[in-house]
């Protein structure tokens, strides 16, 4: 398939759970836009940041049924879609699933395009992949940081 956008994406979190933030940037192929995207949260954990990465970039896209590739360092969210994985917790409500919240939202954006997946390997001098791992630690050493609901909701049940 040829790609009318590349979103490249990475999350970060400092003592997984800690403080945590995800980078984004995206790429108009074949001309020199480009748009980076960054936020970060005061307690959050590296997968949901890995995905919420994901969820943004898609989001962010204007039209629908855009062609795209993904290109994240994220083993667990490559493989999830990949391999289908989350086809079938979907279809069992996400029970016994970590990060639920997350993988709805994904599904619905992911089903408005066109999305192909590529995993590459972390801190490996890809320049796309090196600068969204800066903006997420970036994001995550900010001094005012936004609330991951969910996930402090999810924590506060198990105290």
């Amino acid at each position: 398939m040829n790609h009318d956008i590349h979103i490249y994406t990475d999350g970060a979190a400092k003592g997984n759970p800690g403080p945590g933030g995800y980078g984004v940037v995206m790429e108009l192929v074949g001309t020199p836009h480009k748009k980076e995207f960054y936020e970060g949260f005061r307690h959050t954990t590296n997968n949901r940041m890995e995905l919420l990465a994901v969820i943004v970039g898609l989001e962010k896209l204007k039209n629908p049924n855009m062609k795209v590739l993904i290109v994240s360092d994220s083993k667990y969210v490559v493989d999830s879609v990949l391999k289908k994985w989350v086809f079938g917790w979907e279809k069992k409500g996400f029970a016994g699933k970590k990060n639920p919240d997350l993988w709805k939202r994904f599904l619905l954006v992911y089903r408005k395009h066109q999305v192909d997946f590529q995993w590459i390997k972390g801190h490996n001098n890809h320049p796309q992949n090196e600068r969204c791992d800066e903006l997420a630690v970036f994001a995550s050493s900010q001094k005012s940081l936004s609330v991951d609901v969910f996930y402090e909701k999810e924590e506060e049940k198990l105290l």
